[in-house]
């Protein structure tokens, strides 16, 4: 097989003109037919492990308030992360808070490039094509996170921004609009360091000049649709805010 059933993203329009890109990379906790069964419990596919709890809801009403296009995942990320690099050791994760994978224990290196084939690079690269059509266009990557691992201390962090060094224009700006909020604890790359090689950012951000960041939010206060719509809300004016106190020049 060399295409999958369904496509592995799915894209909202947006004008060539959009200031803004939206992306998604664990937006859904979907096993595609032709990979069968992980081999997980229901009740696991439900957890963070499988998917950013909350975060194709905060995308899609992102996009929509500030008329930009979005690229979303339509797999699990235990099929495969799209938010890792094809080297990285944990694109096939085999354990994950407390949970083993089975499907993924044993993967041959013929398994890992079929998944690669058939998710991954599409999902890649759809979202270059999507980027590449809006030139002038800052990237923001959404995420949610758990509360609380399990054995380990709970996050207080209601929101975070994570980032690279090596580019943390727009995520600085973002920081300081969002500590500015009265009763909002912003986390600065917590609970997870903003970069790995090759994600999805080094990828598409850092590589192409472009202004990015990385929003990653508590996924407890995005359970529900209107607390996704509310997080949208919020955070679309901050971004407009943050991005205009910028002077530097824009790329790509």
């Amino acid at each position: 097989m060399t295409r999958a059933l369904s496509p592995p993203y799915e894209t909202l329009p947006g004008p060539a003109t959009a200031r803004w890109v939206i992306t998604c990379d664990h937006a859904s906790n979907r096993i595609p037919e032709e990979i069968g069964d992980l081999g997980l419990p229901e009740t696991d596919m439900g957890r963070h492990i499988a998917y950013d709890v909350g975060a194709a809801g905060v995308t899609r009403h992102l996009a929509a308030h500030l008329n930009a296009p979005a690229v979303l995942s339509t797999y699990s990320r235990l099929v495969i992360d799209p938010n890792r690099g094809e080297d990285d050791p944990t694109l096939l994760m085999r354990l994950y808070d407390g949970s083993i994978i089975p499907a993924n224990r044993h993967a041959t290196p013929a398994e890992r490039e079929r998944r690669l084939a058939l998710y991954h690079r599409p999902y890649h690269n759809i979202l270059a094509q999507t980027i590449a059509a809006t030139p002038k266009a800052a990237i923001v990557a959404i995420h949610s996170f758990t509360p609380q691992l399990k054995g380990r201390a709970p996050r207080p962090w209601e929101v975070s921004v994570l980032f690279s060094d090596t580019d943390d224009r727009l995520s600085r700006a973002l920081i300081a609009t969002l500590a500015a909020e009265e009763s909002l604890c912003v986390g600065v790359n917590e609970p997870y360091h903003g970069h790995l090689p090759e994600d999805a950012l080094h990828r598409h951000g850092l590589r192409t000049g472009r202004l990015h960041t990385l929003i990653e939010i508590r996924n407890d206060l995005i359970e529900t649709p209107a607390q996704q719509k509310a997080w949208a809300n919020r955070l679309a004016p901050l971004l407009e805010h943050a991005r205009a106190t910028l002077k530097e020049p824009i790329h790509g």
